[in-house]
């Protein structure tokens, strides 16, 4: 492993984001982590070493924070090869009884931040000829759950962010790949992660249904967060990774049986499809 490069992973303060932190710190990376509280990630880490680790207060929703934080790592370590956009948190409800600002504000962490970060590493990853960011989508943004329209239309853009800007970066040795996971256990349904609007229209069983089931599944996904941190790793150590990573058995099920549907529904409907154009 080239332990030289250094790391760069939004949301570090809990969940998955804290896994991958301490499994960098144990494998001799150099890192800058990023959350709200920089003593709060501090102790969350639990070791402390200035000359490999980096934890940095900021506010995802305020691009010159962010900024400022980009150039507090390069001051530091002098370059940023990996970045990890995993800062993010989870919404379940009927989109009708989700307020305005609810849907705004989960979009401004888990795509526009996305976004922003990427925005502002490019220009180091440009000039150094290399990079590799991974996105952490969900499986979510590619078969969706009912009651998780809004969280789901957040994943789904950043799935479609990644696949786009991977063929804006690729001449510069920059990789992308977008991370859907399924089921890990690192918290996100707990109120820590997770905004639960509980349905107060009548009907809606479905969505009653699926809370009622993922809410029950808490503490016992069979996600395992230590090895999707392991798994980063050899990622960002690979020469060619995949531009879509669905992570964990459920997803791959999921992922199979959209495609197959889709593929079906695709050649059901091809002479509709391609009608369209001028004869």
């Amino acid at each position: 492993m080239n332990t030289s490069k250094v790391w760069y992973v939004t949301g570090a303060s809990q969940g998955l984001g804290l896994t991958l932190v301490k499994k960098l710190l144990d494998h001799g990376y150099r890192l800058a982590a990023t959350s709200r509280d920089a003593h709060t990630l501090s102790q969350a880490v639990g070791l402390i070493d200035a000359d490999r680790f980096l934890p940095l207060a900021v506010d995802l929703n305020n691009p010159d924070c962010i900024d400022e934080s980009v150039q507090q790592t390069l001051a530091t370590f002098g370059r940023i090869d990996v970045v990890v956009n995993n800062a993010g948190y989870g919404m379940a409800g009927i989109v009708e009884e989700i307020a305005d600002q609810d849907i705004r504000n989960i979009f401004n962490v888990n795509v526009l931040a996305t976004i922003d970060v990427v925005k502002r590493v490019l220009p180091v990853m440009r000039s150094q000829r290399s990079g590799y960011i991974i996105n952490i989508g969900s499986v979510a943004g590619f078969v969706g759950a009912p009651g998780w329209s809004v969280y789901s239309a957040t994943k789904a853009a950043v799935a479609a962010f990644s696949e786009v800007i991977a063929l804006d970066v690729k001449e510069f040795g920059i990789r992308v790949t977008v991370v859907e996971p399924s089921g890990f256990r690192t918290g996100f349904l707990t109120k820590d992660s997770l905004s639960l609007i509980t349905p107060k229209i009548d009907g809606y069983e479905a969505v009653r249904n699926t809370q009622d089931r993922y809410l029950s599944a808490d503490g016992q996904q069979p996600g395992d967060p230590d090895r999707a941190a392991e798994i980063f790793i050899e990622l960002a150590e690979s020469p060619h990774p995949p531009m879509h990573l669905f992570l964990g058995n459920d997803a791959y099920n999921r992922a199979s049986e959209k495609l197959a549907s889709m593929s079906a529904e695709l050649e059901q409907w091809k002479e509709t499809t391609i009608s369209g154009d001028f004869k």
